[in-house]
C-alpha cells in the first residue's frame, strides 16, 4: 500500500492530524503536506477541516473504505501464502476484556504457546463493543463475546460458561435473614450451586443490600439489569466501576454486595457468601468469533481448535 494511503487511513483512525502525526512518528506539517498532494492527484478533499472532530468527506469515505477492502485483501493473500508453509510461525491478534484476560486466557494461552512456540501472539484488551469493532474492521482476528447482538454478527464458536451469583460480605445483616440459602466459595469452587437441591436466592431479597454495580457497556451489567427487572426492585447503587474483578475485591473487603462470575471465585475466600439466583439470565455462554469470511488463517485455525479442546471446566 502506498505510503500516501497508510496516512489517510491513519488520520481516518485517529480522528485529527496531530494524533495521527504522532502515531506515524512525522511532524503535522509534513503529515497536512502529504494529504493535500493526495487530495490534489484526487481532485477532491478527503476531510472536512472545519468539522471538530475531523471527518471524512462523502469521497473520503469512499476512498477509506477502498483502502480498507485492498488492505484486507492483501492481508489475506500473504497469509494464505504463509500457509503454504508449515504452522511453525505466524502471528495471532486477540482481544478479550480484563476479566477473560486475567482469568481465563492465561493457562490457555500459556498451553497454546508451548504447542506452537512460533506463533506470536498480540493480547488487546478492551471492552466488548470496542473489540467488536476492531473484528469487523480485521484489526483483531479474533475475540470473546457472550453478547447475543455480537456473536450473531461473526462467525462463532461455543467455548466456555460462566455463571453469574451474587456475593455478600460476610457478616452483613443480609446474612441474618437469608443465611440459608448462602455459599461458600469452596462449595462455588466445587460448582455446589448447580445441584438442583440447592435453593436459589428469593428474588424480593434483591432489594435490601446495597450494591456495586458495573457501569454501562459491560455485558454483566446488562444482565444485571435483567435480574432486578425479574425481582421488580430498583438496585441500591453504593458505587459503580469499570471491572468485574474490582467488584469483586471491594465485595470481599466488606464494601457492599457485587454481583460476580463464579470462575472469580477462590475456594480460600472468606470474606463472602454466595447466593444462587437461578434465572436463566445468569448462565452466560461465551462464543469465539471470527470476522466474516471465508479464509481463515492456519494459526487461528490451530487456536480455534486448541480453544475447543481445551478442558475448560463446566460453569
Amino acid at each position: 500500500m502506498e505510503l500516501d494511503n497508510e496516512y489517510i487511513l491513519t488520520i481516518a483512525r485517529c480522528g485529527s492530524f496531530s494524533k495521527a502525526a504522532e502515531a506515524l512518528h512525522m511532524t503535522q506539517p509534513a503529515l497536512s503536506i502529504a494529504i493535500r498532494k493526495a487530495e490534489t492527484r484526487l481532485g477532491m478533499p478527503l476531510f472536512d477541516r472545519k468539522k471538530h472532530p475531523l471527518q471524512l468527506t462523502e469521497a473520503g469515505a469512499i476512498y477509506v473504505r477502498g483502502l480498507q477492502e485492498i488492505r484486507t485483501v492483501e492481508e489475506t493473500v500473504q497469509r494464505q501464502l504463509k500457509d503454504l508453509a508449515d504452522l511453525v510461525t505466524g502471528s495471532l491478534r486477540i482481544g478479550g476484556s480484563h476479566y477473560l484476560n486475567s482469568h481465563i486466557l492465561p493457562l490457555l494461552l500459556t498451553r497454546f504457546s508451548a504447542s506452537y512456540p512460533g506463533i506470536q501472539i498480540d493480547l488487546l484488551e478492551s471492552s466488548s463493543a470496542h473489540l467488536a469493532s476492531l473484528l469487523k474492521e480485521r484489526q483483531l482476528d479474533l475475540t470473546f463475546s457472550c453478547d447475543p447482538d455480537f456473536v450473531k454478527a461473526f462467525k462463532h464458536y461455543s467455548i466456555f460458561h460462566d455463571t453469574i451469583l451474587l456475593a455478600v460480605p460476610s457478616g452483613h445483616p443480609f446474612q441474618q435473614q437469608y443465611g440459608d440459602y448462602a455459599l461458600s466459595a469452596e462449595q462455588i469452587a466445587a460448582k455446589g450451586y448447580l445441584d438442583d437441591s440447592v435453593p436459589s436466592l428469593p428474588l424480593q431479597a434483591l432489594s435490601l443490600p446495597e450494591y456495586i454495580l458495573l457501569r454501562p457497556g459491560n455485558n454483566l451489567h446488562d444482565r444485571v439489569a435483567e435480574i432486578f427487572q425479574a425481582a421488580g426492585c430498583v438496585p441500591r447503587i453504593k458505587t459503580q466501576v469499570s471491572q468485574l474483578a474490582t467488584a469483586y475485591h471491594l465485595a470481599k473487603a466488606g464494601y457492599a454486595a457485587a454481583f460476580i462470575c463464579n470462575r472469580l471465585v477462590n475456594p480460600h475466600d472468606t470474606g463472602l457468601a454466595f447466593y444462587k439466583l437461578g434465572l436463566p439470565v445468569t448462565d452466560r455462554e461465551f462464543f469465539l468469533l471470527l470476522p466474516q469470511e471465508e479464509y481463515i488463517p492456519r494459526a487461528v485455525r490451530a487456536f480455534i481448535h486448541f480453544c475447543r479442546e481445551y478442558p475448560f471446566p463446566k460453569y
